[in-house]
């Protein structure tokens, strides 16, 4: 997941206007623990193994057109506690005024984890997770790369499991500002083969006189097998919702090898 997956601010070029876009990457990586939430847990694929993800997102804000995108994660356990990540957005979105395509960033991350959970006492797993986000596409020629650098925690016991964490993201271009991204959850197996849990997220202003951002959300993940699952969450704003997030999903299905 995102996922990811969150909302870095983009000023593309479409018929020779600037315009400031939401980039609405929200990558589902969706692990044992942490996605399909936005907020992500510290767990890489196991080494030698993928993780692929075939999902739809999409986010409702105030006076902007509902354009769910798609995309396939590949994540890839390169190494020992290291974790290779690859999304490929698979279809564009109209511009503003519906002039030209916009696709969303090319996303791409390695994550470590540098200490492993104590299963009989408190201690957490943890790893670090910097991933860099590129435009692609000719709309968005001049839009700037971001990168964002997060560490992530987390923690289990019997049923349930917490995780969460943060990060900063460097974020320039005209009129846009670095900031944090933070994020927390809680699950539940609820059964052998169902998950559930909550989570809330939020970031500091992206931009010059921006506001900070906030929701909460619910998901679940269900497996059909031990290759073939199916994950899901929906997401409400709580803090500049109207702007940001009034309404936003993701949706996939993860197979593994």
């Amino acid at each position: 997941m995102p996922r990811a997956r969150h909302h870095p601010k983009q000023q593309v070029n479409v018929g020779g206007t600037r315009w400031i876009l939401v980039a609405l990457l929200t990558i589902p990586r969706l692990a044992s623990a942490g996605p399909p939430y936005v907020t992500d847990d510290p767990e890489p694929t196991e080494t030698g193994h993928f993780e692929n993800y075939l999902y739809t997102q999409g986010t409702v804000v105030s006076g902007q057109a509902f354009d769910p995108g798609a995309g396939v994660e590949i994540d890839y356990g390169a190494f020992a506690n290291t974790q290779l990540t690859l999304d490929l957005p698979l279809n564009p979105n109209p511009g503003p005024g519906g002039i030209g395509l916009v696709w969303p960033p090319l996303g791409g991350g390695v994550k470590y984890r540098f200490i492993q959970e104590d299963q009989d006492g408190w201690r957490p797993q943890v790893a670090i997770f910097p991933q860099v986000f590129i435009p692609v596409g000719p709309a968005s020629r001049g839009a700037p790369t971001t990168e964002l650098v997060p560490i992530w925690m987390q923690k289990s016991f019997g049923a349930w499991t917490t995780f969460g964490g943060g990060g900063y993201t460097n974020n320039p271009g005209a009129g846009n500002r670095n900031f944090l991204i933070y994020g927390w959850a809680l699950q539940r197996q609820v059964a052998d083969k169902l998950a559930l849990g909550g989570e809330v997220f939020g970031e500091t202003p992206d931009t010059v006189g921006g506001r900070p951002r906030a929701a909460v959300g619910l998901a679940a993940l269900y497996d059909f097998s031990d290759a073939w699952h199916l994950v899901g969450s929906v997401n409400t704003g709580i803090v500049d919702a109207r702007q940001s997030d009034r309404f936003s999903f993701n949706l996939a299905v993860k197979w593994t090898r």
